[in-house]
């Protein structure tokens, strides 16, 4: 019998990191999400992304 569940993907998401965020920051993340119609997960994933180019390219 074969694996029960979700097939592996080529970009799985392993790593859980949680964080604080006081609730003015909070707000803004949700009402973000709502808007572009994406989940807090992605979003976050965009931004670091975006910061770690921004931070390369002034290197």
């Amino acid at each position: 019998m074969g694996k029960v569940g979700r097939p592996k993907g080529k970009s799985n998401k392993e790593t859980i990191i949680s964080m604080r965020l006081d609730e003015a920051t909070k707000n803004r993340l949700e009402a973000y999400c709502i808007r572009m119609h994406r989940s807090r997960s992605e979003v976050i994933r965009e931004a670091v992304d975006l910061f770690v180019e921004e931070a390369e390219d002034e290197a």
